[in-house]
């Protein structure tokens, strides 16, 4: 079955991957999917990543969550904003804000894909993608 929305389905198996405490997970790359994994790693949400290619020659994103000295996962929550039905867009002054500035708003801009807090600074709006806490 082909999917719709791949960058959904992305965030479906980091969310279920770190629910059930998994120590990594794999998904298909592509340059979006790459640059919101690494604003997952900037912000401190993934312990790391790295670029594989699996058994049958496809890339792949390895990702290896991050869990706190209780073994909690670090990713609360991870949303899809945007969706292909109904896209979302925001201007700079309405970036929203993630569990009042706790949690990171990802943003697809014309300077490529940022944080909400970079967009504001950059002055420029776009296509809210997800939001993470």
């Amino acid at each position: 079955m082909a999917i719709s929305d791949p960058v959904a389905d992305m965030l479906t198996k980091i969310r279920n991957a770190s629910m059930a405490k998994h120590e990594k997970v794999e998904i298909t790359t592509s340059k979006m999917k790459l640059q919101i994994v690494k604003i997952l790693k900037n912000e401190g949400y993934v312990k790391n990543f790295k670029k594989v290619v699996n058994k049958d020659g496809v890339n792949m994103i390895r990702i290896f969550l991050k869990y706190d000295e209780k073994q909690n996962p670090v990713l609360h929550g991870i949303d899809k904003i945007s969706t292909p039905g109904r896209r979302v867009y925001s201007g700079y002054r309405d970036m929203p804000r993630v569990y009042n500035g706790y949690g990171v708003v990802v943003v697809s801009t014309s300077s490529g894909i940022i944080t909400g807090k970079k967009a504001s600074e950059k002055k420029v709006g776009g296509e809210l993608i997800c939001s993470i806490w």
